[in-house]
């Protein structure tokens, strides 16, 4: 029964009446015990009148009067902050696909681990987001462009194809073009949709080598932090993960620190994920983040029920104790 606010205060005036009913009462009671004590034989009047029952032939009146002071709370619209769904967003999904996903250290492998999460995040999406995919490897691909469909975004994340390089920074610039596009159609008199970017990597930037280069992570993060798009990025793997390339070993060890950054100067936040158990915790977050949002909603019913509740004892209490309501 928390609340934060009254949709239509007005009705607290209605609280001038229910004072008037239980002074009424008291005054009631009062001239009551002033007509008893007329009686100048008080042996006569033990005789006569029913036993007293103290107190408790009070308890019918302070429950009814304890039930109108709720349901007038009740009618005043009180409203708490509650999650609700998101009407309106655009999320695009920017998954990494370069060769050092095929590492087996996140088992199966970690772009197989990743389908999975990725596919359980997009299908348990609130249906008001519009979600769109975008893969990078030497260079980034929009799959599916921001839709409230999701079937569309499930079989492009199973159809993930893996390829050479990882070029972060054309992921990103990839996912604001999608943003962009997208908000200029559905933008209306409320403005576009709010929008995020989650990005998904294993490795560090290796197309360009410099992350700050025209089109490298840092500077694709500090672009989506002036068009307000904070990127949420996932840095998903292990240390000691190694990919087979032409028969030898490579190392492919994950990198926390670039993609913390990319994180950071977007306005966004990093996520660590070492296992398949681990990112799909990490997606289920994401997905309570961005798909609902605490508004101040109804919260009426609560007072109506137990108004009513209280009301209903009273008017019991009342014909036990007295075998009348008061």
């Amino acid at each position: 029964m928390s609340l934060t606010g009254f949709a239509s205060p007005w009705w607290f005036l209605l609280l001038i009446a229910v004072a008037a009913v239980a002074v009424g009462y008291v005054l009631a009671q009062r001239a009551r015990r002033k007509r008893t004590m007329r009686f100048a034989n008080l042996d006569l009047l033990e005789k006569v009148a029913p036993k007293s029952q103290g107190w408790v032939r009070h308890v019918p009146a302070v429950l009814i009067v304890l039930s109108l002071l709720l349901l007038t709370v009740a009618l005043a619209g009180p409203t708490a902050e509650q999650k609700v769904p998101r009407n309106r967003a655009t999320v695009m999904l920017v998954i990494d696909v370069s060769l050092s996903m095929e590492a087996t250290d996140v088992a199966p492998t970690r772009l197989q681990a990743a389908q999975e999460a990725a596919t359980s995040f997009a299908r348990n999406m609130t249906p008001g987001i519009n979600l769109g995919l975008i893969s990078f490897a030497g260079t980034a691909t929009v799959l599916v462009n921001p839709t409230t469909d999701r079937n569309g975004v499930i079989k492009a994340i199973e159809n993930l194809k893996l390829a050479q390089s990882t070029a972060t920074g054309e992921g990103i610039f990839a996912a604001l073009q999608s943003v962009e596009s997208f908000s200029s159609v559905v933008g209306g008199a409320d403005g576009p949709p709010p929008a995020r970017i989650v990005l998904m990597s294993d490795g560090k930037q290796t197309v360009p080598e410099d992350l700050y280069a025209a089109r490298g992570g840092y500077t694709a993060a500090q672009a989506a932090k002036q068009a307000g798009v904070p990127i949420s990025s996932i840095s998903f793997g292990t240390t000691h993960g190694s990919v087979d390339i032409d028969g030898k070993a490579q190392p492919v060890s994950v990198d926390d620190e670039s993609l913390r950054e990319i994180a950071r100067l977007s306005g966004g936040d990093f996520y660590k994920a070492a296992s398949a158990e681990e990112l799909k915790k990490v997606y289920a977050d994401l997905g309570e983040q961005i798909g609902y949002e605490l508004k101040d909603a109804d919260a009426s019913k609560p007072w109506v029920v137990v108004g009513t509740l209280i009301l209903m004892l009273g008017a019991a209490a009342s014909l036990f104790f007295g075998q009348r309501l008061p």
